[in-house]
């Protein structure tokens, strides 16, 4: 602890609140204690620090540690504890190697297989009279972003009607048959109908099928296969520990 975080605060009777008590229990809000991380917060959080000293020292001035439910609970706190210790004493030591992942990944190609996707951008209006006039504003060389931005219903409008990368059935069927059966900056001929109105739709890029690489899912499946072994330790555990307490459901 340095000299800062030594520094004590306030003085409550005969106990005392530190820099580091403050500090300790902005870290313990996690994101929360982001409201806090200011001089004022800090302020707030000393005055409830405060409040427990106050409260801690009343409590041993009344002997409630001798009390049978306070006693009850404390057992309670530190039979869970216990075993929140137990169970991370099993999973001490258990680690993932980069050579277990890469085996993983090679061994499972098909788990990391992504399907086609395209990027496209759509115009939405209620009728097909008017999805009918705007195509031939398109023909006539008028631009997609500002049509788009000037007579789609669809929020993506602000974005000049793009609706950003996405795979095979994640639109209505209309729409997915007509988008994944057209050319890289193609527009639709004809109107499309769904259920929301009729699109005009343009094709802006297409990724074929592949591979995701083994960078891309690292993290995650390192984290998958540690979870893993944690398990299965953990049950290993378990087991031998029925053998050695039999276990009988009444």
């Amino acid at each position: 602890m340095n000299d800062q975080n030594a520094k004590v605060l306030a003085k409550v009777g005969a106990l005392t609140v530190t820099a580091q008590e403050v500090e300790e229990f902005l870290a313990s809000l996690g994101q929360r204690g982001q409201m806090y991380n200011n001089p004022e917060g800090r302020k707030m959080l000393l005055e409830q620090l405060i409040g427990n000293k106050l409260l801690l020292q009343d409590a041993r001035r009344n002997l409630l540690e001798a009390d049978p439910k306070f006693k009850a609970e404390l057992n309670r706190l530190r039979e869970n504890l216990l075993i929140n210790f137990a169970g991370n004493k099993v999973l001490e030591g258990i680690k993932v190697t980069d050579d277990e992942v890469k085996e993983y990944y090679d061994n499972n190609a098909d788990r990391f297989r992504q399907g086609e996707s395209v990027n496209a951008s759509h115009i939405l209006v209620d009728t097909e009279e008017r999805a009918i006039e705007l195509i031939k504003e398109l023909e006539a060389g008028a631009d997609f972003a500002e049509l788009a931005k000037a007579n789609s219903s669809c929020p993506s409008k602000e974005q000049g009607g793009c609706l950003g990368d996405f795979t095979q059935g994640q639109m209505v069927p209309e729409f997915d048959k007509a988008v994944f059966s057209m050319e890289v900056g193609e527009v639709t001929k004809t109107p499309v109908k769904t259920q929301f109105g009729y699109h005009l739709i343009k094709l802006n890029s297409k990724k074929e099928a592949s591979v995701a690489p083994f960078e891309q899912v690292k993290a995650q499946l390192s984290e998958m296969l540690l979870n893993e072994k944690r398990h299965k330790a953990y049950e290993s555990k378990i087991n031998q520990l029925k053998i050695m307490y039999p276990v009988d459901i009444l």
